[in-house]
């Protein structure tokens, strides 16, 4: 069955809208697939998935292919990579990940296993996601009918993406401004923490002592550090600004690397402040072996809103007490 009629078949597109793709093949050429994209039927990531499924072989993703190391793109000559459409993307001791026009052509596989020297592990990729990285990787000049429909998609995922984000904080930026105790504001902050770190916690400051309050993944209640001697609570307060890399092994750290269990290789504590004041700091980290991600940044975003919900609590109670 062709990969037309299998989409037909699955429902995916109409007969109608093969009949038109099949038409615009004859006149730009192309993979079916590609002219599908092209006509707004499917996006690119809908028909890369279905080309997994129909030639069951694994797909590699956009992710995969948007940051390969020079390394990997070396294990597999220009000559190669051009003659064959494929492109390495990782690479385990003798295997090779290799993303692929034809993954089931038995002798491209041969062929780049005996030239290569690696056991080569086929992906699937469409046509527009391969040309792109054999371009970013190799040099090798896509027609430009090949670069505006992808770019264009990229381009409208990512607004899709911002535009979900900002809905997502308006709402998180609305729950912080109708808290009613500390607690809600504690339980909020980390509520939302724990969507980019596996582990939080936050913890109280009265003058140079941090008392651990709540915690997600960590258990902090009861915990207390005086911050005098040098560490990451006693830097973090004195700046009032926040930290972010590995957990030294240092004097000042000693209690807290026992509470956590080990040194996380990247963390981060970040200060709630009102009015120049240090009143509380977030916790964050993946675990001892993983760093944090990007994400990381939405941390500090929720730090500013704790503070001004606090102050927020602050002025209520004075309201009520005239």
């Amino acid at each position: 069955m062709s990969l037309g009629e299998a989409l037909v078949k699955s429902g995916l597109i109409s007969r109608e809208h093969l009949r038109l793709a099949l038409e615009r093949q004859v006149v730009f050429g192309g993979r079916i697939g590609t002219n599908i994209v092209e006509l707004g039927i499917l996006r690119e990531e809908e028909l890369t998935e279905f080309l997994s499924k129909f030639l069951k072989v694994p797909a590699a993703t956009a992710r995969e292919l948007g940051h390969i190391e020079p390394e990997v793109i070396e294990s597999l000559s220009k000559e190669l990579a051009e003659r064959y459409k494929a492109v390495p993307f990782r690479k385990e001791k003798n295997r090779l990940h290799v993303a692929m026009l034809e993954p089931k052509n038995i002798q491209a596989l041969d062929e780049l296993r005996f030239l290569s020297g690696y056991d080569i592990i086929p992906y699937v990729a469409s046509e527009l996601r391969l040309l792109h990285a054999l371009e970013r990787y190799y040099g090798l000049k896509r027609d430009l009918r090949f670069v505006s429909i992808l770019e264009r998609q990229e381009e409208t995922a990512q607004e899709a993406q911002k535009s979900t984000q900002q809905e997502a904080l308006q709402k998180v930026k609305e729950a912080f401004a109708d808290v009613k105790s500390r607690e809600e504001v504690a339980g909020l902050v980390l509520r939302e923490a724990s969507k980019v770190a596996s582990r939080a916690a936050l913890f109280v400051v009265k003058g140079q002592e941090a008392r651990g309050w709540m915690g997600r993944g960590l258990k902090v209640e009861g915990f207390a550090l005086k911050a005098d001697l040098p560490g990451i609570f006693t830097e973090v307060i004195a700046r009032k600004a926040y930290y972010r890399g590995p957990l030294l092994d240092v004097p000042g750290n000693t209690e807290f690397i026992e509470l956590l269990g080990g040194t996380p290789q990247d963390c981060i504590l970040t200060p709630v402040n009102i009015r120049d004041r240090v009143v509380a700091l977030l916790y964050a980290d993946n675990g001892l072996g993983r760093v944090l991600d990007a994400q990381v940044s939405y941390l500090h975003t929720l730090c500013a809103l704790a503070s001004l919900a606090f102050e927020l609590l602050i002025v209520r109670k004075k309201i009520l007490q005239l």
